[in-house]
């Protein structure tokens, strides 16, 4: 239990002789997080380096509004390569919007400043590079903003979303927890829905100074899927794409290009017109209106039309998401977490409309949820208890806001262990080669697969450089595939 300040809005700022030890003490180290660890710290940490921008986590995003639900928040400073700096050592400034407070890990009141602009904030300094401080939900149900700055550095931050207090958890039964029938097989894919717009832009992609199909090129370096978004009418206004990219057309074709390529296709409903993810899950314009019956049958009559499409060209899935980064909900506000057994109809109705089409296809549910196994948990539970059925866990996993590489572990080995489900990391951005190896260490052969997101652009680890040849990132998937897709 954390004890709250006596002064909960903490107004009154502290004297500036008083603020640097009290920086110091409140950054120790608390009680350390479950999967903390120092396995992975030869790739992920350095002790000295130039810093790009800071990494923060938020280890539970959703929480109680009763005034007392709290989360850790883990702050380091990164390098390009992602790697925590050790001797890091300039002020972190915490900036909180909505009800909520920061307290040092044990409790403890922490000291406040204004910055140039007027703006009231939280100060301290990291110790060996890390800082970690305690957000303490209010008591109003909403959302929190919080952000982690250092200097000119890229920030870190997160929203918090906070329920009711009176918000039923549910734990599924044993017969729940039953293992699906549908064996997924094993995956190594990559998200390149940017890839017709990158063509349209006049991109083109080289092996050896040869122009190839980038799809071509994936194929003979060991991919085995291609995972593509799409929205429901991204020409609409607010949508994702005037010229309909990511739209049902762009889908199809692409969907006859990765079975020419040898793959098999993730598909990946939004349900929006534009992003959906832990920000924003809303509505397509068209739906906006609709009732909550409507809407369900909306999203199962939808989800038939587009699989219905594809099978009529012959080009199936070999995998269906219903949803992206969902721990938040879909489709707001009806299918928000805080209205857990409506999201539960809304992610029922979606997987009735794919086991319509295709009643051997795997579902796969997703969550950003990388290194935070307790609202992991929190999420899996309350929808498979209210009866959302599916066959692989989705997991996304970027340092940046998930954790280290030891919380990714802990996370997919306990989620393993307890609900005895396929895991992907179908969302990544660094790491892969340790990625590949928590995934496919998985017990019981539980490790679906991964999935890299966006990687042929030529920003750092990409598979093709500034003039389209590919990289030595690509030659990685080669002994990625040899060593986990031969097996």
């Amino acid at each position: 239990m954390i004890h709250l300040p006596t002064n909960k809005k903490m107004k009154s700022l502290l004297p500036l002789s008083m603020l640097l030890p009290a920086i110091l003490f409140s950054c120790r180290s608390p009680e350390s997080p479950a999967g903390a660890g120092t396995e992975f710290a030869s790739v992920s940490q350095t002790d000295t380096g130039k810093a790009v921008s800071v990494m923060f986590t938020a280890y539970r995003t959703t929480l109680m509004a009763d005034g007392e639900d709290h989360t850790l928040l883990r702050v380091a400073v990164t390098d390009s390569a992602g790697r925590e700096i050790r001797s890091a050592a300039d002020t972190i400034r915490f900036y909180v919007g909505g009800d909520a407070i920061l307290t040092g890990t044990e409790g403890q009141s922490l000291p406040l400043a204004t910055d140039t602009a007027g703006m009231e904030h939280y100060v301290q300094l990291p110790e060996n590079g890390l800082c970690h401080v305690h957000l303490v939900a209010g008591t109003t149900p909403g959302k929190i903003q919080v952000e982690a700055r250092v200097g000119g550095l890229w920030p870190g931050s997160h929203e918090i979303h906070t329920l009711p207090a009176g918000f039923e958890y549910r734990t599924p039964t044993r017969q729940q927890l039953r293992k699906s029938g549908i064996n997924p097989g094993r995956m190594i894919g990559a998200d390149v829905s940017f890839l017709p717009q990158l063509e349209a832009r006049g991109r083109k992609f080289y092996e050896d100074g040869e122009q190839k199909d980038p799809l071509q090129i994936m194929a003979g370096h060991g991919f085995n899927f291609i995972r593509l978004r799409i929205f429901v009418h991204p020409e609409a206004e607010g949508g994702y794409s005037k010229e309909g990219f990511c739209g049902l057309e762009q889908t199809l074709h692409m969907a006859r290009r990765i079975r020419e390529a040898g793959m098999e296709l993730l598909l990946n409903f939004h349900y929006s017109d534009y992003w959906a993810d832990p920000q924003r899950q809303n509505k397509p314009l068209a739906w906006k209106d609709l009732d909550f019956p409507a809407l369900k049958d909306t999203v199962k009559q939808y989800t038939v039309r587009v699989l219905d499409a594809l099978k009529e060209q012959g080009t199936p899935p070999g995998m269906v998401q219903v949803g992206n980064e969902i721990n938040h909900g879909i489709l707001w506000p009806d299918g928000h977490i805080s209205h857990p057994d409506q999201l539960a109809g809304l992610l029922i109705a979606g997987t009735e409309g794919v086991r319509e089409v295709f009643p051997g296809v795997p579902v796969m549910m997703h969550v950003a949820l990388g290194g935070q196994h307790e609202e992991a948990v929190f999420w899996f539970d309350n929808m498979m208890a209210r009866g959302v059925e599916f066959d692989v866990m989705g997991i996304s996993y970027y340092p940046r806001w998930h954790g280290t590489l030891d919380d990714l572990k802990y996370n997919l080995n306990r989620l393993a262990e307890r609900y005895n489900k396929p895991l992907n990391v179908v969302e990544y951005g660094s790491f892969a080669r340790e990625i590949h190896e928590i995934v496919f260490s998985l017990p019981r052969g539980l490790g679906n697969g991964t999935c890299a997101w966006e990687p042929i652009g030529f920003r750092g680890g990409g598979l093709f450089d500034r003039n389209g040849e590919i990289t030595g990132q690509m030659l990685l998937y080669d002994t990625l595939s040899l060593k986990y897709l031969a097996e």
